[in-house]
């Protein structure tokens, strides 16, 4: 437990550094290959060399301070069969399509590795939208090399605008990079793999595996991208001297209200975590499947648009209508500027940064990919409520409500 809140430490500094704006630092898939470690003895239980491989691989990630990335969604072809079974059409996820004496050699795409082009390392696996398959040769888990022969990568185009002044302060510095990747007759070793061939415990153990990474760096980013969004709009407000209208304070308001909610649910989830180490140390019964993390993935999803759109409420025509630094620099407008494009006791230098700052945060395309991003991060919102609500234990409450009606009939005499 020691050990955990040290990491959500470092976390805190590399989320603040980055104004929550990195979805993918390291740290997070550390956290995932962290559970698998924790669930070694399950994937031993499947294939003998599965738990052996996975504690070498975490001990190699660990020692040689590997960056991972990962790709665990099938490519968009045809998603018309819900279990996205590629019987008909093989190319729709990643497949064996041979075994050798060294290994197994695979063949297929997946997405969407974001860090891809700067990680050492990636892992490949089946995200719960993707577990099931019908056959077999559609299952596997391993990590590889991202210079292995065969894997190709295809990034996106840059959504990161070159600095000039001021107007992109945070598309200039956080844009990481989206990738595609393909598997060109792949060959992954025996002792790179994790999980193979079985698809009843890909489904099982994938949800078991969430449990090491206990307070992750997903929560603790989204509640400093929150402060960043509270931070911009309140001084927006301010800036222009409507802070104190009636309207604007319930905006600014709801904005504080999901920072502290987020805050409040960092710490339940470290001592939920913590509860579950140690009732795993002492052998007390404790689900792996607590629906915690579910929720606050669930709770990104659903504020994260509105968040944007408060700030683009307060901001108004503001966020469309500021001088670039090259205006700012301009002796023939300047005077204009300095008179009609000023703030609230503040100069239009201040004015004009902080404004641009609001847009580079709601209305650039860096922005709208951050919000399909937090909308999508932890997969099928739809999927995921389900999920929250199959995991949430409410046996006690419906008993309740049971020996209520029992006891409102017995005192009507029925």
């Amino acid at each position: 437990a020691a050990e955990m809140r040290e990491k959500a430490d470092n976390t805190w500094v590399w989320m603040e550094q980055s104004w929550g704006q990195l979805g993918r630092t390291p740290d997070f898939m550390a956290g995932v290959l962290n559970g698998w470690v924790n669930i070694k003895d399950q994937l031993a239980a499947v294939r003998p060399m599965f738990g052996e491989n996975v504690v070498n691989y975490h001990r190699f990630c660990m020692e040689h301070d590997v960056s991972l990335t990962h790709a665990i969604g099938d490519p968009q072809i045809n998603r018309a069969d819900v279990f996205h079974n590629p019987l008909d059409e093989p190319d729709m996820a990643l497949r064996v399509v041979e075994e050798k004496s060294e290994g197994v050699v695979l063949r297929g795409a997946k997405q969407l590795a974001t860090l891809a082009p700067i990680s050492n390392e990636i892992l490949v696996y089946l995200s719960a939208t993707f577990s099931r398959r019908a056959k077999d040769e559609f299952v596997q888990w391993f990590g590889i090399p991202m210079n292995t022969p065969g894997l190709k990568i295809i990034c996106r185009e840059p959504l990161s605008v070159p600095a000039t002044g001021h107007a992109y302060p945070f598309s200039s510095r956080y844009d990481e990079q989206d990738a595609m990747v393909f598997f060109d007759d792949v060959l992954v070793p025996w002792e790179r793999i994790f999980m193979l061939y079985d698809r009843e415990a890909a489904v099982r153990l994938m949800g078991a595996a969430g449990f090491g990474r206990g307070v992750n760096s997903t929560m603790i980013r989204y509640y400093n991208r929150l402060l960043t969004y509270v931070g911009t709009t309140l001084l927006i407000a301010d800036a222009i001297g409507v802070d104190g209208f009636p309207e604007v304070r319930e905006k600014l308001g709801e904005l504080a209200m999901y920072a502290e909610i987020q805050r409040l649910s960092l710490s339940a989830q470290q001592a939920d975590a913590e509860g579950r180490i140690e009732s795993a140390r002492t052998g007390d019964p404790y689900s792996p499947f607590a629906p915690a993390g579910g929720a606050l993935q669930n709770w990104t999803a659903m504020t994260s648009q509105r968040v944007a759109q408060i700030l683009r409420e307060v901001g108004g025509s503001g966020l469309l209508m500021q001088p670039s630094d090259k205006d700012l620099h301009s002796a023939e407008l300047r005077p204009y500027l300095d008179r009609y494009m000023r703030g609230a006791g503040v100069d239009v230098e201040y004015k004009s940064r902080l404004y641009r700052m609001g847009a580079d945060l709601t209305l650039s395309t860096f922005s709208n990919r951050q919000e399909l991003y937090e909308y999508w991060h932890g997969g099928d919102p739809t999927r995921n409520r389900t999920n929250v609500f199959l995991r949430h234990d409410r046996s006690w409450i419906t008993e309740r409500v049971h020996q209520l009606i029992q006891e409102i009939g017995d005192a009507a005499g029925n």
